[in-house]
C-alpha cells in the first residue's frame, strides 16, 4: 500500500514539474430510444501510449473512471449502471493486481428515462490516466448532453437518429443461371432483427421479394438464414425467432435469361430493442460486374454440395432395412486402418534396437552405465535411479519431436494427408533417403552443428535432473549420424500412413523406449554387460545393411510422386528391377563380394553373413516372381511383402489397367451414379489414394478373392475417388468451402474435392473407406467399413449391402 502511494506521488510530481499534459479528450452524444428514453454516450479519445482505467478497479489500485449525473431536480432517472466496453485486462506489476484499462478510445453508455421537459443533462466524469512511466493526477471533466425535444426535427441531423443495422451484400455464383444473393446485417448491441420464421403476433418478420415483379428471374424458396435465437415473448405471448449481433441471409435466384446483369431485392422487417424500427431496404446486385468471373468467396455447404456432388448432406440417409450379418466398423477401427498404434510402437521399438547396434550408440552403453554406477560410489540406489531417469529422458526427447505434427493435425484433419501426398515433399524424401543411404555406406558422416553439442554438454554441468536431461539430449545429438536415417524413415512412414501424428508419436515412443531401456537395465544389473558382444566390424556391417534398406525405401517415395503427378515413369516394371538390383547388391555385400570404405578385412565369412546372404538372395528370387502374369486379371502378380511399397500392378507399361484387377470403375461421382441408375445396381464408393498403403493391400490381396471379385465385377458399380489426386479442378469448381471442424479451405484439385466429400458426407477422413449406396447415391445401405483384411468379413459387408438393396427394390 505504502509503495503504491510513493509511486503515485513521484509520478504525479514528475507530471506537475515537467509539463502540463492532457492526453485525453471527452465528447458526448445522445441516442434516442423513444420519446422518453435516451442513451447518454461519453466517448474518450486517448493519446497513444496512455491508458484510461475502468469503472471497476480493485481497492488500492489506480483511481477508477466514475460518472455522476446531476439529477437534483429529478427531471430524469438512471436506468441501470453505466455500460463500458470490453477493454484490456492485465496483471499490473506496479499495482500488483489485475487491472482493466482502455487505450486509443473508450465509449461509455448510460441509459436514462426523462421525466419532464428538459433540454440538457449535466454530468461529471472523474478519471486517471497513466503511461508506462508516469500517472497524471485524478481529473474531473464536466459533461453536457443535449436532449432532442419535439420542437427539434431529429431528421435534420444524425444526432438522435437511430440506425441499429448496417447492411452489406455479396454474390455467390452457383451455376450459369443460379446465384445466391447474400445480405449481411451487422446489428448493434441489445437490438434484435426478426427472422422470416418468427411467430405471427409478435414483431414483423423479414420478407424478401423482387423489387420489380416483371424482372426475368425467380426466387428459389425462402432465404437461408444463419443461426437464430428462439425466446418466448410474454407481452405478445408468442415464441419469437431473431438474430443477435449479426444475420446472414442467402436468397437463391434462378435466371430466366442469362443476359440479366442486375437484380434488385426488397427487404422489409423490424428491428427492436425497447422500441421497434421499421425496415424497408432495396439491395441491388450486379451479376456481370467484377464478381462474374471471380471464384466464389464463401459458400454455404448446401450450395457447395449441390454444385460439386449434385446432392446435399440432407439428401443422404441410412436405409431402414438391415441384414443379419452386418459388419460393424467403429471410427477408431477405421482410423487405425488395421495398423494399430501398438504395431507402430513395435516397429519404432525395432528401429530403436537397430539404432543400438550402430557404432554411434552401442559403445556408449557401457561408458554411460559405468559413469552412473561409479559416480554414485557405494550408493547403488542413486546410480540406478539416475540411470532410470536418463533412460526416461531419452524417451521424452523423442516423444517431443512428434508434438509439432499434432498441432498441424488439429488445424486441419486433412493436412497430414496433403503433406504426405505432396509431390515435391515425396521427391525431397527420396533425395534425403538416398543421402542417408550413402552416409550409412560410409562415404560421409551426418552430424548436427557442433554448437548444439557444445550447448547441451554445458547443460550437463547443471547437475540433478537438468544435468541428466542434457546428457540424454547430448546422446540424441551426437548419435544423429546413425539414428537420423532411421528417424527419417519413421517420420516419412508415419506421414504417409492414415494415422498421421498419433502413429508418429507411437513410433517415436517405441524408438525412445528401446534406445533408453538398455541404459536403465544395465545400471540395475551391471553383470549383464559381460554378455554384450565387443564392438567391432559387425557394427559397420549393420550400418551398411541399413544403407541398402534406406536406398530401397527411397524409391517408394519417388513412386508416390510419380503416381500422384501421373508422370508414368516409375511403373511396376522399373520399380521391381531397381529393388532386384539393390537387394542383389546387399546379397553380394553379405557374401563378401562388395566392400565399402569403413569395412574391416574379411578373413573368413561368418555363419551369420552366409545365412543372411542366402536369405537376401531368396528375397531377390521372390521379387523376380512379381513379373509372373495373372491370367485372370491380366496383370502382374501382386507381391504380399511389397503391398503399399510398390506401385499398383495395374500401373504398368506391359499390362496397363486403369482400375484394380481389371475391374470396371468410375473416377467421377456423378458419372458413376448416372450409370448405376441406368443399370439399377448398388454403388460401392471407394475412398482411396494413389499413395495409400492399406488401399493397395485391399485391392491386391482382398479384392482378388473369387467371391469378392464376383460381387465387385457383376453386382456393384465401383466408384473410386482418389483423395490425393493432384489434377486441377475446373475453375468453376475451385471454391472456398467450410471445414467440418471450423474455418474454410479452397478446393483446387480433384483430391481436395473428394476429400471434402468424404468429410462432409461421411464425417471421416481416413482411407481406405468403403460406403455402399443405392443406385441414385442417396441412401446408405449398411455400416461403412475401413481397412478390412479379413476376406470373409469383407465378403459379408458386400453381401449385406446387396441384400438391403434388393429388399428396398421390392418395396
Amino acid at each position: 500500500m505504502k509503495n503504491i502511494f510513493i509511486f503515485l506521488f513521484i509520478t504525479f510530481s514528475l507530471g506537475v514539474f515537467s509539463q502540463i499534459e492532457d492526453p485525453i479528450e471527452w465528447s458526448t452524444s445522445v441516442e434516442k430510444i423513444s420519446d422518453s428514453e435516451f442513451v447518454l454516450v461519453s466517448t474518450a479519445t486517448i493519446e497513444e501510449g496512455w491508458h484510461l482505467y475502468s469503472q471497476n478497479v480493485p481497492e488500492d489500485g489506480p483511481v477508477p473512471t466514475t460518472f455522476t449525473f446531476d439529477d437534483s431536480e429529478q427531471n430524469f432517472s438512471l436506468i441501470e449502471k453505466t455500460i463500458e466496453e470490453k477493454g484490456h485486462t492485465i496483471d499490473d506489476t506496479v499495482f500488483q493486481m489485475k487491472i482493466k484499462f482502455f487505450e486509443n478510445k473508450a465509449v461509455f453508455r448510460q441509459e436514462v428515462k426523462v421525466l419532464s421537459d428538459i433540454n440538457t443533462i449535466n454530468g461529471v466524469v472523474e478519471f486517471m490516466v497513466c503511461d508506462d512511466s508516469k500517472c497524471l493526477a485524478p481529473t474531473e471533466i464536466d459533461l453536457k448532453f443535449n436532449i432532442p425535444n419535439e420542437s427539434e426535427n431529429p431528421f435534420n441531423s444524425d444526432e438522435g437518429l437511430l440506425n441499429p443495422v448496417k447492411w452489406k451484400t455479396s454474390i455467390e455464383k452457383i451455376s450459369k443461371v443460379e446465384y445466391d444473393l447474400v445480405i449481411t446485417a451487422e446489428i448493434d448491441a441489445d437490438w434484435h432483427l426478426y427472422s422470416q420464421h418468427t411467430a405471427d403476433g409478435g414483431a414483423l418478420p423479414i420478407e424478401i421479394t423482387k423489387s420489380n415483379e416483371k424482372d426475368a428471374y425467380d426466387l428459389v424458396g425462402k432465404a437461408v438464414e444463419s443461426d437464430t435465437i428462439k425466446k418466448f415473448n410474454e407481452i405478445f405471448d408468442v415464441q419469437e425467432t431473431y438474430f443477435d449481433n449479426k444475420a446472414i441471409l442467402k436468397q437463391r435466384i434462378k435466371l430466366k435469361n442469362q443476359d440479366i446483369s442486375k437484380v434488385t431485392l426488397n427487404l422489409t422487417g423490424q428491428v427492436c430493442r425497447k422500441v421497434c424500427i421499421q425496415i424497408d431496404e432495396d439491395f441491388t446486385f450486379l451479376l456481370n460486374g467484377k464478381n462474374e468471373n471471380s471464384i466464389i468467396t464463401s459458400v454455404d455447404n448446401t450450395s457447395v454440395n449441390n454444385l460439386l456432388y449434385g446432392m446435399n448432406t440432407d439428401g443422404l440417409s441410412f436405409s431402414s432395412d438391415t441384414c443379419k450379418d452386418e459388419i460393424k466398423s467403429n471410427s477408431s477401427e477405421i482410423q487405425s486402418g488395421g495398423k494399430s498404434l501398438w504395431n507402430i510402437f513395435g516397429l519404432g521399438f525395432l528401429g530403436g534396437l537397430l539404432a543400438l547396434l550402430t557404432p554411434c550408440v552401442f559403445p556408449m552403453i557401457p561408458l554411460t552405465v559405468s559413469f552412473f554406477t561409479k559416480k554414485s560410489g557405494q550408493n547403488k540406489g542413486a546410480g540406478i535411479s539416475k540411470a532410470l531417469l536418463y533412460g526416461f529422458f531419452i524417451f521424452a526427447v523423442y516423444i517431443l519431436l512428434s508434438v509439432p505434427f499434432h498441432l498441424l493435425d488439429s488445424v486441419n484433419p486433412d493436412i497430414l494427408n496433403e503433406i504426405s501426398t505432396n509431390i515435391w515433399l515425396n521427391i525431397i524424401f527420396f533425395i534425403i533417403f538416398v543421402f542417408f543411404a550413402f552416409s550409412f555406406f560410409g562415404y560421409y558422416e551426418l552430424t548436427l552443428p557442433a554448437s548444439w553439442t557444445n550447448k547441451t554438454t554445458q547443460g550437463e554441468n547443471s547437475g540433478g535432473f537438468i544435468g541428466i536431461f542434457f546428457m540424454a539430449l547430448t546422446l540424441a545429438i551426437v548419435s544423429f549420424s546413425c539414428t537420423g536415417p532411421i528417424l527419417g524413415s519413421l517420420l516419412a512412414g508415419s506421414l504417409t500412413a492414415d494415422g498421421g501424428a498419433w502413429q508418429l508419436t507411437a513410433g517415436m515412443a517405441g524408438f525412445g523406449v528401446s534406445l533408453g531401456l538398455p541404459f536403465a537395465l544395465f545400471a540395475m544389473f551391471p553383470n549383464m554387460m559381460n554378455a554384450l558382444p565387443k564392438s567391432g566390424g559387425w557394427l559397420n556391417t549393420t550400418k551398411v545393411i541399413l544403407g541398402f534398406l534406406e536406398l530401397a525405401l527411397a524409391f517408394k517415395f519417388l513412386s508416390n510422386a510419380d503416381l500422384v503427378a501421373h508422370w508414368n515413369l516409375l511403373k511396376i516394371e522399373p520399380f521391381l528391377l531397381l529393388w532386384i538390383l539393390i537387394f542383389a547388391g546387399l546379397a553380394l555385400y553379405l557374401l563378401g563380394k562388395i566392400k565399402f570404405p569403413h569395412d574391416s578385412p574379411i578373413k573368413k565369412l561368418s555363419f551369420s553373413r552366409i545365412a543372411g546372404g542366402i536369405l537376401v538372395a531368396s528375397f531377390v528370387v521372390y521379387l523376380a516372381s512379381g513379373f509372373m502374369v495373372n491370367k485372370e486379371t491380366k496383370t502382374f502378380t501382386p507381391l504380399t511383402l511389397l503391398s503399399g511399397l510398390a506401385p499398383p500392378v495395374g500401373y504398368s507399361f506391359l499390362y496397363p489397367n486403369d482400375c484394380p484387377n481389371n475391374l470396371d470403375c468410375f473416377k467421377d461421382l456423378k458419372k458413376g451414379i448416372e450409370y448405376a441408375n441406368k443399370v439399377n445396381k448398388p454403388i460401392m464408393l471407394d475412398f482411396t489414394g494413389y499413395a495409400c498403403v492399406n488401399c493397395r493391400k485391399m485391392e491386391e490381396h482382398v479384392w482378388p478373392n473369387k467371391k469378392i471379385d464376383n460381387y465387385l465385377r457383376n453386382d456393384y458399380v465401383l466408384i473410386s475417388l482418389y483423395v490425393d489426386d493432384k489434377k486441377e479442378l475446373p475453375k468453376e469448381e475451385q471454391i472456398l468451402v467450410n471445414r467440418i471442424n471450423g474455418g474454410t479451405r479452397k478446393l483446387e484439385t480433384y483430391g481436395n474435392k473428394w476429400a471434402n466429400y468424404q468429410t462432409q458426407f461421411f464425417k471421416t477422413n481416413s482411407q481406405p473407406y468403403y460406403v455402399l449406396l443405392n443406385s441414385d447415391g442417396t441412401k446408405i445401405l449398411n455400416q461403412a467399413v475401413g481397412y478390412t483384411p479379413d476376406e470373409n468379413d469383407y465378403a459379408k459387408f458386400l453381401e449385406c449391402g446387396l441384400e438391403v438393396f434388393k429388399n428396398n427394390n421390392k418395396e
